[in-house]
């Protein structure tokens, strides 16, 4: 719970040795019974409360974010220039906080599918097996412009989803399995009312093998249109734009009907945090995440790279050794795989983070975790592959924004949850986007862009459990089919991103 002090700064936690300027400060301000201010420090950033000799534990939310580099004293700006990240994790505290949410009953109006999967919105997918078979799928979904659309009502949108691999890759291994298990995730996705999968027909990427190694088969509903079978580019463009129709047609006779949110899979998110990320959006979606476990919900947490340093807070929550050994695996793979790459995962945060108060990625992290509430860790998953168990979930994915939701929504998340502090625009098609502002004044400056202003928390006007239940009733909403701002403003076809590691060969 956030603990204010005075008007100018306030303290995540009682055991903290910094405070949080809540607006811009200067030398000699008098905040939090006396201390005096040494120097400008920019709202969201890190007043020291007492003093730190070199090689001290600076301590936010209760947990060591880094340690001091210079001698700091109190009132001095602790950043970049006096604090770095130290490894501070324990790994070995596995099952000690599991906290059960309370049961709860909830529900909303989505399209059940055949096989029992419920979708929170009904579009057309053109997908595509290689970068080469792009431009037609992108022309194919071009032709379904608003007034062509009108026809099909029951459907929100004909969208294709492209990227940059699908060949020039090794026949085996990471990447190409990744990419298949995207692809897959997609086409058995319950926000498509209707796909089709677009080949060049020479790519490594083969159609009947990636559809063969998902169970998958073409049918009524799953299409499949080779370029070079078709006759070229303008042929396969007509073929597809025949085959849309009548997918669309199947699609427009969906409709939604009351079901438990127990069918609801929330994918969490957050991009251009800052200083108030932990204190106010991040805790109070992860008030909400808790609500939807308690209703029998799925919730995914993910970008590996940015749990790195707080991992103990989910040890703490892992169901089973076997759980706990999974995560720590993952995070074993990519210390390996950053110090491959001449890098560590240290290098994380942003410069944007930086710039909005976040020093080391112990700090960001912290604030990461909060997203995930305290349900229990029940499962850790590969990217993209399908997330099956009810309550909470982690799955491996990197910590860049589209990449990380792509792996969710193929995992099978129909919702996103996306909070921000710097102010990201972003959208997450099939699944719509709910984007949560850790301040006011953000919420003020971006209206366009942001669904639920947080900041609240932090001016008093809105305690942390009000605040997560207003989450959670508006992702019910947006679930029922309530547009977000993101699909207002038609965002969220860019954001496919594809994991695929490996050589390009």
């Amino acid at each position: 719970m956030v603990a204010t002090l005075a008007p100018a700064v306030l303290r995540a936690h009682a055991d903290d040795s910094v405070l949080i300027a809540l607006s811009p400060l200067s030398a000699g301000d008098t905040v939090d019974d006396g201390l005096v201010v040494r120097g400008a420090i920019p709202a969201g950033h890190k007043i020291s409360r007492r003093a730190h000799a070199v090689g001290d534990s600076v301590v936010k939310f209760g947990q060591p974010i880094g340690r001091a580099t210079a001698p700091i004293s109190p009132g001095d700006h602790i950043h970049t220039h006096n604090l770095c990240s130290t490894r501070t994790a324990d790994r070995s505290r596995i099952g000690t906080r599991l906290t059960h949410p309370p049961a709860r009953i909830a529900s909303f109006a989505g399209y059940v599918r055949e096989g029992g999967a419920v979708g929170t919105r009904n579009f057309v997918a053109v997908l595509t097996s290689v970068n080469c078979s792009a431009t037609v799928a992108r022309r194919i979904a071009a032709h379904f412009d608003a007034e062509r659309l009108a026809d099909w009502p029951g459907v929100d949108g004909v969208v294709a989803f492209t990227h940059a691999s699908g060949c020039g890759m090794a026949k085996g291994g990471e990447g190409l399995a990744n990419l298949r298990r995207t692809l897959a995730g997609y086409a058995r996705h319950p926000n498509f009312g209707g796909v089709l999968l677009v080949g060049l027909g020479c790519e490594v990427n083969q159609i009947d093998p990636l559809l063969a190694e998902a169970g998958l088969a073409p049918s009524v509903n799953l299409r499949t249109l080779g370029v070079q079978e078709s006759g070229g580019t303008r042929a396969a463009i007509d073929h597809g734009i025949a085959a849309v129709e009548e997918l669309l047609g199947i699609a427009n006779t969906a409709s939604r009907s009351e079901v438990s949110a127990a069918h609801l899979m929330l994918g969490l998110q957050c991009g251009g945090s800052d200083g108030y990320s932990g204190l106010t959006a991040n805790p109070a979606l992860g008030l909400a995440a808790d609500l939807l476990v308690g209703a029998g919900g799925r919730v995914i947490l993910s970008e590996t790279p940015e749990i790195y340093g707080a991992e103990n807070l989910l040890l703490e929550r892992a169901a089973s050794r076997d759980v706990a050994t999974a995560l720590i695996e993952r995070l074993e793979w990519w210390e390996s795989y950053a110090a491959r790459n001449g890098a560590d995962l240290d290098n994380n945060p942003s410069p944007g983070n930086i710039a909005g108060g976040i020093t080391t990625i112990l700090e960001k992290s912290l604030g990461a975790v909060a997203k995930s509430g305290t349900s229990p860790l029940v499962a850790v998953v590969g990217y993209a592959a399908p997330v099956t168990r009810p309550g909470l979930t982690f799955m491996d994915t990197p910590g860049y924004d589209p990449c990380s939701a792509t792996g969710q929504i193929a995992g099978g998340a129909n919702l996103v949850a996306f909070t921000t502090g710097r102010g990201s625009v972003f959208g997450s098609k099939p699944a719509p986007t709910l984007k949560l502002a850790s301040t006011s004044d953000l919420a003020r400056r971006m209206p366009e862009d942001i669904d639920v202003d947080c900041g609240g928390v932090i001016d008093g006007s809105a305690s942390m459990e009000e605040t997560g239940e207003r989450i959670f009733a508006r992702l019910l909403a947006l679930a029922s089919g309530e547009k977000s701002k993101s699909e207002i403003a038609d965002m969220g076809e860019e954001e496919f991103v594809p994991w695929v590691p490996g050589a390009a060969l």
